[in-house]
């Protein structure tokens, strides 16, 4: 069966780049788009925060995936940083859903990005993605990146938005900075550790975001998180279990204020989030429990 072409956005990241790798291995032509000039017929050349796209690149793609954007934990959340958060997404998302919706044979979907921080802080609330958008600057975020692919939507182009939750991962994303903690016996609740962290192995990651490109009757929201969201206490104690170290290495509350500012909130905060849709879809998580999702990613 001759595979389609899907052009990657965000492809040097965590998600993206394991998309790619999934894709490629099972015979997918994919195109990655650059920030710089194109080196060749694989690539495509464009300026998310200028509004730019080589939209002939794009030419014959089955489908497009926008997973771009500034890393949320990779600095304090300065002034600047924090437009950069924001433009790195809605701007690159405007540009690539009106480069799409121009194709004279647009894609047959088109896959943006977004997350479960659109939820705001729920408490032990379980939301799913009929519960509305939450308070602070995440969740606002998120709304105008949702907003942004428009123009692909008002062109017919079946449009899906994967809202990705903390993904498990040896490097990249927050696991990846908890591994090491974890490893060398520093690992330890944040704050009380009450608050909910809704999860996601890596591989289920990629294998739902296969799902949603591959199922045709799917559009709007979809949760990708695991089904049982837990505790950070919870989430802790597993990674002591299955890294065999201790976990007595509290970081308080007002001790992570100090060193993380307005980001503490959000690391703080608690996200009791299911994948209502992405069940009720036929989707089979491989490693839905967080035991396995460490193992997996160890």
């Amino acid at each position: 069966m001759q595979r389609s072409r899907v052009a990657v956005a965000g492809a040097s990241g965590l998600i993206g780049g394991a998309l790619v790798r999934s894709l490629t291995a099972d015979g997918y032509e994919v195109v990655r788009l650059v920030r710089r000039g194109a080196r060749g017929a694989q690539e495509v050349c464009w300026d998310p925060e200028g509004g730019y796209v080589d939209a002939a690149g794009l030419a014959g793609c089955d489908v497009v995936v926008n997973l771009a954007g500034a890393g949320v934990g990779d600095h304090r959340w300065t002034a600047e940083y924090k437009r950069r958060i924001r433009d790195s997404r809605v701007l690159g998302t405007a540009a690539l859903a009106e480069a799409v919706a121009a194709l004279p044979e647009p894609p047959r979907v088109f896959v943006n990005g977004s997350a479960i921080g659109i939820y705001g802080d729920t408490g032990d609330r379980v939301v799913d993605e009929d519960t509305p958008p939450g308070d602070g600057f995440l969740s606002s975020v998120c709304v105008e990146w949702e907003e942004a692919a428009a123009p692909a939507q008002e062109a017919g182009v079946r449009t899906v938005f994967p809202r990705t939750g903390l993904v498990v991962a040896r490097s990249g994303g927050a696991w990846g900075r908890l591994f090491p903690l974890f490893r060398a016996g520093l690992g330890g609740r944040l704050g009380d550790g009450g608050q909910y962290w809704s999860y996601i192995a890596l591989h289920d990651e990629v294998a739902a975001i296969r799902h949603l490109i591959d199922h045709d009757e799917l559009s709007g929201p979809f949760n990708l998180t695991a089904p049982t969201p837990l505790t950070n206490r919870e989430i802790t104690a597993a990674m002591g279990r299955v890294l065999h170290r201790p976990t007595v290495c509290a970081v308080p509350a007002p001790v992570l204020r100090t060193v993380l500012g307005e980001m503490a909130g959000d690391v703080l905060g608690s996200q009791r989030v299911v994948p209502k849709r992405l069940s009720e879809s036929g989707f089979r998580f491989a490693f839905p429990g967080i035991e396995d999702a460490v193992r997996a990613a160890a």
